[in-house]
């Protein structure tokens, strides 16, 4: 076999098997930023010119959060914002506004206690669609219904179904819910 016809059958097997290496990294680092993101990655590449760029933005989330300090809370401060919270549910009685105004500043609250930084919604969004995918459309819910009841413009049921959704969000930071070290990604 002459060295012509050997490079034309080495070649082309060895940029197949690159382009399967290459797919298979791919779909793995799919795979695993789909688990990590849960319903948020779906709504990233929903909302993104392209699945790659979707991803890439997903990966710089991980990266952000990873080297944020989240931790957990000491039992003293756990207790005092479960505390907390029961005062907003009874607050819900008799000034149902003020109660969601207040629940969002404690959610806020909880969220810069455990360490996560707090300068914005959407960048809270972010940094929590890390951990906690699952619990954002919650808080997504709340907030808005938050913003409707600034200007007086949400209904009683709505105000009570943000509790609901805030209470969710609420109660996975409280437990450190998604506390888990996950591989780069």
């Amino acid at each position: 076999m002459s060295t012509g016809t050997l490079l034309a059958i080495v070649i082309p097997a060895v940029v197949v098997v690159a382009l399967i290496v290459l797919a298979v990294a791919l779909f793995m680092r799919r795979r695993r930023l789909r688990e990590r993101f849960g319903p948020e990655y779906e709504r990233t590449v929903q909302g993104a010119d392209s699945q790659l760029a979707a991803e890439r933005e997903l990966s710089e989330r991980a990266k952000r959060h990873d080297e944020l300090d989240i931790r957990p809370l000491p039992d003293g401060a756990r207790d005092r914002f479960a505390r907390d919270w029961d005062g907003v549910q009874q607050e819900f009685v008799d000034r149902p506004e003020d109660a969601v105004h207040d629940a969002d500043r404690l959610v806020t609250s909880l969220m810069k206690a455990r360490g996560y930084p707090t300068e914005g919604f959407e960048q809270q969004l972010k940094d929590l669609s890390v951990e906690h995918g699952r619990t954002l459309k919650h808080y997504r819910a709340a907030h808005e219904i938050d913003t409707l009841s600034t200007g007086h413009k949400a209904t009683t049921e709505q105000l009570r179904s943000a509790m609901v959704h805030y209470r969710a969000l609420f109660d996975e930071l409280l437990s450190d819910g998604g506390q888990t070290r996950h591989a780069p990604v």
